[in-house]
């Protein structure tokens, strides 16, 4: 099944795409896209298209930050109910806990996570990129993107993060990143995410309408009831977000997803699924990403992976794909020119 996007995460699309030479219909269809969803924001798109869309719309453009640009006007009322929901909470922590709880209605291949440490935190945002060769370059960006515009409108419009990190190479030209984002920006990480500091968590939101909060979340528990994501989803997700850190077990994610490991062995088997296999298909498609797509060392790779040396990474990696990482590295990268094409 594939995995869904509201429409309105292509808020603002239509007006970058023009503003960069570019015919936003056309696009659309050529992603397989009806330019209807343009108008419908709680439409839900395949998250694939979505992808598509967002990496030809940069190379044809040649506009690195399109996905950036896309998040520099986005509002809370993008996000529907939620946004409602999470605009009167008390703190901006108590808000990202309930983006962290919805995240699934706005989109089914984004997991959210808030990690402390010491008086610094970071928000993490983990993709699934939709299908095994597709880019998330563009999907990252829009996404820490629309993250800095949400906190500036819970908190100030000048508030800066202390630091955006960006798993992904820097582009060419990074003036769009620094006048959006700030001076503190770090590509080539282990994460893509923001660092900030925890009192910025902590600080109480002067406008909080705890009379709104109640009426928000009855709209947005209503809209839940009728989108129930499957166990293997909320599987995904947690492991997405566990395995870099070497903890990827089922218990684990029973834990972080609220309960028993018995219920999570046995929700999958009624959907014919199994724990195993759920985090073999998220190694493949974190593999195929960080090892065709980027030049970040095959150690590191391993790591983020959840393996605890790099030679099981290269055992489970000739299994799953017939050749070492580094062969496949070397395989897909581009032939150097010839002297004779040189010349």
């Amino acid at each position: 099944m594939s995995l869904l996007v509201r429409a309105a995460a292509l808020t603002n699309y239509s007006e970058v795409a023009r503003a960069a030479g570019l015919d936003p219909v056309r696009m659309l269809l050529d992603a397989g896209l009806s330019p209807g969803v343009l108008r419908e924001p709680d439409l839900k798109i395949p998250v694939e298209r979505f992808g598509r869309l967002l990496q030809a719309s940069a190379d044809m453009s040649g506009n690195e930050s399109f996905g950036l640009c896309m998040a520099e006007s986005r509002l809370l009322s993008n996000l529907g109910a939620v946004g409602m929901l999470i605009r009167d909470q008390a703190t901006l922590r108590d808000s990202l806990d309930m983006l962290m709880r919805y995240q699934p209605m706005l989109n089914g291949a984004q997991s959210l996570a808030v990690e402390e440490c010491g008086e610094l935190v970071i928000i993490r945002e983990t993709l699934i990129a939709g299908s095994a060769h597709q880019p998330t370059r563009q999907r990252v960006e829009l996404a820490l993107g629309v993250m800095v515009r949400l906190i500036r409108q819970l908190r100030r419009p000048d508030w800066q993060p202390q630091r955006v990190c960006f798993e992904h190479a820097a582009p060419r030209d990074l003036s769009a990143h620094h006048r959006f984002l700030g001076p503190r920006i770090d590509f080539n990480c282990d994460f893509n995410g923001i660092v900030c500091a925890k009192a910025d968590l902590d600080a109480r939101n002067p406008l909080a309408d705890p009379a709104m909060v109640r009426y928000a979340q009855r709209l947005v528990d209503h809209s839940a009831l009728s989108q129930r994501t499957t166990m293997r989803e909320d599987v995904r997700r947690a492991v997405l977000l566990l395995l870099p850190s070497g903890r990827c077990s089922i218990e684990q994610v029973a834990e972080s997803m609220g309960v028993v490991c018995r219920t999570v062995q046995r929700r999958l088997a009624e959907e014919g699924q199994s724990f195993s296999t759920i985090v073999n298909e998220v190694r493949a498609e974190l593999a195929t990403r960080h090892v065709i797509e980027s030049d970040r060392p095959l150690t590191e790779v391993a790591t983020m992976l959840g393996f605890s040396a790099p030679s099981g990474f290269s055992r489970w990696y000739h299994v799953q794909f017939g050749c070492s990482p580094r062969d496949s590295r070397i395989a897909h990268r581009p032939a150097a020119p010839s002297p004779a094409s040189k010349a």
